[in-house]
């Protein structure tokens, strides 16, 4: 199967429970906290690239949690695509975008700040984005 129109990244959480240890009686090294809304939790997180038309899966890669999720974000694309679409956590990434897929466009949703909030126009397409 050839994935041509665009991908979609996000990244997922998958909680353990905080007393997990492993048969040498430490803790997996490949678990570490991190904080979700407003609660911590022991967890690992999976990137997940997901084909804009299609909706199969194609690259799943995992870090520790404590990872900022847009590290991974050039093992996400293969290269091939239109379109790359992501939350706000992906901003700022059009560099690694084209690198990685060079005749891709840079979807991501727009990040607001303090003294530069969204404009109305950037709010719409965020939308948008979410949407389809």
């Amino acid at each position: 199967m050839k994935v041509c129109t665009g991908t979609i990244v996000d990244t997922m959480i998958i909680n353990a429970p905080s007393s997990t240890w492993n048969r040498a009686g430490k803790r997996d090294p490949e678990m570490h906290q991190t904080k979700k809304g407003n609660q911590w939790c022991f967890s690992i997180k999976a990137h997940i690239g997901v084909d804009s038309r299609t909706r199969s899966i194609h690259p799943v890669a995992s870090t520790a949690a404590n990872a900022h999720d847009s590290q991974l974000l050039h093992q996400l694309l293969h290269g091939d695509e239109t379109r790359a679409r992501g939350d706000s956590t992906y901003t700022g990434q059009a560099d690694v975008i084209h690198e990685q897929a060079p005749g891709a466009q840079d979807f991501t949703n727009k990040k607001g700040h303090r003294s530069r909030p969204l404009t109305v126009e950037d709010s719409a397409k965020s939308i948008v984005l979410q949407s389809t």
